[in-house]
This record gives C-alpha cells, structure tokens and sequence, in this order.
C-alpha cells in the first residue's frame, strides 16, 4: 500500500486530498491546528472578509462570493437552456476571453470531451487561423469582467468585422455573438450598442475564482457540456468547508500554506492520467494571481505527466491530481506526490479556491487583489502610443537574433547554460513564448528540456495569456526569478479593427511592454527572437538538448 493511502484522508463529496498531514508535521508547528483554534474553516465558509487583515478585508467583503456561487448559478440554467436550443446551428463555439474567463471552460471542455476554441492570444497567425475557421458557423463569446481587456476587445472587433466582410447584415453579424460581463461594465454598453445577447457574471466573484459563475458556465453550455452536473459536484462539497476534519479544501490549504513557509514555496502540478484534464493551467493562475505579491507567494510549476522532469524538487511540494480513484488505486499516476487531490471536477474548483484563500490566510497575504498586473498593461499602452525603443541583437545564430544581458556568452547553447547557471539554490526559470500556441506548439518542449537540465523550476506560459496569470506571481513575488522571452516575426500582420495598431503590433508591445517591467526590477531577461519560426523553434530545442550535457 502506498504511503499516501495508508496515512489519513479528507474526504468529501467524493473528493480526496490525501497527503496533507505529513506536510503539515513537517513544520515546526501544526498550521492545521493554529487555524482550527481561530474558527479560520467555519469563518471562511461564512464569509468572514476579516481573514486576510484590516487592508484587505474591504476588497474581501466584495470577492467571497465564489464559495457559494454554484447555487446562484442555477438561476443561469433555464437561460443556457433556451441560448443552446437557439444557437444550435452555431457548432464552433469560440472563447474570446483572458486569464480567469478563458481558463476554468477550457478545463471543463478538456476533460469532457467537447470542442472549443479558446482565444486568448494576440499572435496574428493564431487569431486569422480562428477567423477562417467554420465562420458562419461560429458563435463568438465574449467575456471580460471589466470589459476593458484590450485582448478580448481586440478579438471582438476582428469576429465583427469579418461577419461583415462575410456578407451579414449587422442584425445577423450580432446573432453570431454572446457577452459575458458584470453588470455595468464598459462591455455590457458595447454588448446593447451591438445588439448581441449579454449574460451578467456574478460581481461577488474575482475572475480567477470564477469557475462556476458565468465565465466558466456560458461557453461550457453551448460547447455542450451538462453544466448542472458541476454545480451538483460543487454543491455537495460545499457542505464540507466549515468542517475542522474531513474538509478537502482545507487540507491541501495547510499543505499549500505548510509547505510555503518551510522552504517548500513551488508547488508542482501534476495530472495523474485519471480524467481530469488541463487543471494545473487554471490552478497556476489561481495560486500564481492569489498569492505572488508583497515579496510573497507560492509559485506553480505545471509539469506535463508524473514522468516530466521538474515535477520534484528539494523547495518544490509535489501535488497530483485527477478524476475519481478506483478502489485501491494508487494515487499519482506514477509520480510520487506529496499530497494527491483526486475527484470530480466541480468540487475540484472549490476545493483549490478555497485552498489557495486558505493559504492566504497562511501567508498573510490578500488573495483577492492583483496590485502588479496592470504595470505590463500600461506599459503596452505607453509603448503602442509612442513605439519601442529600438533593439540591436546581441548576436545571431540562424534563425533566432540573440537579446542578452552584458557579460553572456555568444553562442545559443552558451547563452542558455548561462541563464541556467544563474539560477542559483532558491530560483526558478519561466520561458514567456509570445507565438502561436498552435502553429508553434513544439516551443512548449522547452520547459522539461530546460527543466533537465537546470535542476530547477522552470515554468512555460505562452503570452500575453500569462500575463493574466503568473504575471502577477513574477513582478510581486519572490524576486528569484529569470526570465527567458521568445517572440516570433510576424509575416501575415491583421489589423485591429478601429484601432490604430494591428495584432502584431500590439504581441511586439505586450512582449515589450513585460520585459520593461521585468528589467526594471533587475532581474535575468533574455530574448530570443525567431526571425523565421518553425526553423527558430527546432533550432531552440536542439540547443536546449545540448544544455544538459
């Protein structure tokens, strides 16, 4: 029998996190104990804003509703209902959506088993791609919480435009769209000059915990997913959260927060091959987002099996998870995991977000705002309006132009072994590829290339998506970071509809605009350039093979 099922459960709800005790034996002292003793379980589960200290309790009163918005969204029911019969001809359902609106209904489409497009790039090659596909049967939902995201906006201006370029009348061009919003945003004035049906989010929810509100919900419907069968999952786990035993959530918040503050602050997410799948992406926002601020946080590594290199490590906590476990199944898929989170998918989205507030509360972090995040924004902003500063390469080696900090060597391969070598004892590497994740999907074979051979953390995002994710975690955490940016020419450029810039430009300004905010904190940045992109990506894995030896 493995260690993990030999020591004690939390089980709910058909959910188990196994694990958590060693973890938090392991500290000097219990942090379950210290958090039962406040009444911290009961006080979270009745919304206490008062958790996370005097500066953070007004932005908490207003970011609780997450623990029980799986039963006001059954109000949602009957209106994804009718939208489903409505639009049922519109089979390609695309997501135009960032960070906490386009991640939890990727997940859910994944491990059910339905189709959907999810949008959340400025990669030109990958918006034209979306725009030529299947586009008069395609319904469009567009979802932002602020309504100001220059991404979703951008994707929303390109999907009107070419309805129209297709011959629609703006009446049918507008049957081919859904809003998601909150009520009052600058989206939902859009939405009613457009003309386009607009479904209102739950504006007691952050967007990173917003899995089963109407972000999460909407595109899961009409991509054909039984959405009431997630609410019923989160339902029946909800009962367990102002439990001191037997409460999943919980537990993996001590270990999470256990671990964090015993040398343990990277936290390994690991799929064990049972059902559940692409959670770690939406995990690593909700961790990355909630906790990375202040000097603070745990950082989330999403490691591709149990087999991947970087899924273990001397500060890394080792968590497995996936769908329901046979009896007697062992959890981990392999791996062997500190703590292993194994069951349905609607009670996984509340076991992690009440986890990651739980290991706020740890941390003595507010994990409901996002203070970093807008720094890259407004200097994307600053950089379209007036251009970037002009770049001379480092040096080129065939198709990739070389940017490096004074002192790096002047080869490829030198130049890598370099930036892993700076990593030091309590440092992590993150490769921020601003291509497109389709067309260019081999560059993702970085991350446990690099991961081999650094010995170290090393994370992947493919940007601007990252930029509503682990962004926040690289400018207001740990400042142990280094940083390794790919950028790719663009050859087939696609305007912005009446917008000054086209995709291109503004992919060059995001990739800018986050390397100022990284280099103004005096960290590691190198960039490599593609001049020409499938031969630049081969060329990258070969020289990261040549890393490790």
């Amino acid at each position: 029998m493995s260690d993990l099922l030999a020591g004690r459960a939390d089980v709910a709800a058909g959910l188990a996190v196994y694990g958590a005790d060693p973890v938090d034996r392991s500290a000097p002292a219990s942090v379950r104990d210290a958090l039962v003793a406040r009444g911290v379980p009961a006080k979270l589960a009745a919304k206490d804003p008062t958790l996370w200290g005097p500066e953070a309790q007004a932005e908490a009163r207003n970011r609780l509703g997450w623990l029980d918005t799986h039963r006001r969204s059954r109000e949602l029911l009957p209106q994804l209902a009718e939208l489903t019969e409505e639009l049922a001809d519109l089979d390609h359902v695309v997501l135009a959506g960032m960070g906490g609106s386009s991640l939890a209904p990727e997940v859910i489409a994944r491990t059910l088993g339905r189709p959907l497009t999810v949008l959340d790039t400025t990669d030109p090659g990958q918006v034209r791609a979306a725009l030529a596909d299947r586009l008069e049967r395609t319904v469009v939902v567009v979802s932002s919480k602020s309504g100001a995201t220059v991404e979703t906006d951008s994707h929303r201006r390109a999907y009107w435009q070419a309805f129209l370029d297709a011959g629609m009348t703006e009446a049918e061009a507008a049957r081919h769209f859904v809003v998601v919003t909150d009520p009052g945003s600058p989206l939902e004035a859009t939405a009613n000059e457009m003309g386009v049906v607009t479904i209102y989010a739950d504006p007691e929810v952050g967007g990173r915990y917003s899995a089963l509100t109407a972000f999460g919900l909407v595109p899961a419907a009409l991509a054909g997913v039984e959405v009431m069968q997630l609410l019923d999952e989160a339902e029946a786990l909800a009962e367990a959260l102002d439990r001191d035993a037997d409460n999943p959530g919980l537990a993996l918040g001590v270990a999470l927060g256990a671990a964090a503050t015993t040398g343990r602050d990277k936290v390994a997410l690991v799929p064990d091959g049972t059902g559940i799948d692409g959670l770690g992406d939406w995990a690593e926002q909700l961790i990355a987002e909630s906790t990375g601020k202040a000097g603070l946080g745990i950082l989330p590594v999403v490691v591709e099996s149990p087999q991947a290199p970087g899924a273990t490590g001397r500060d890394v906590l080792t968590v497995t998870y996936g769908g329901a476990l046979d009896a007697g199944a062992v959890p981990g898929g392999g791996c062997a995991p500190d703590v292993a989170v194994n069951g349905p998918l609607g009670a996984h989205f509340l076991t992690w977000e009440y986890a990651t507030a739980i290991a706020g509360v740890v941390l003595g972090v507010d994990p409901f705002d996002q203070p970093n995040v807008t720094e890259s924004k407004e200097n994307t902003a600053r950089i379209l309006a007036s251009g970037a500063p002009a770049e001379t390469p480092t040096f080129t080696e065939g198709a990739i132009e070389v940017y490096a900090p004074p002192g790096a060597p002047g080869d490829l391969a030198g130049v890598l072994r370099w930036l892993l070598d700076g990593l030091g004892g309590d440092g992590y590497l993150t490769v921020m590829a601003y291509l497109d994740r389709h067309a260019d999907a081999g560059a993702a074979g970085l991350r446990p290339l690099l991961a081999e051979a650094a010995g170290r953390p090393v994370t992947f995002g493919w940007g601007p998506r990252f930029l509503h994710s682990t962004g926040q975690y690289h400018k207001g955490g740990p400042q142990v970071g280094s940083y390794l940016q790919l950028t790719g020419a663009v050859t087939d450029d696609l305007p912005v509809p009446g917008r000054p810039y086209s995709f291109g430009e503004l992919q060059a300004a995001q990739a800018a605009g986050d390397r100022q905010a990284l280099a103004g904190r005096e960290r590691p940045v190198l960039r490599l350039h593609l001049t020409e992109r499938a031969a630049g990506v081969a060329q990258l894995l070969d020289a990261a093979g040549r890393t490790r030896t």
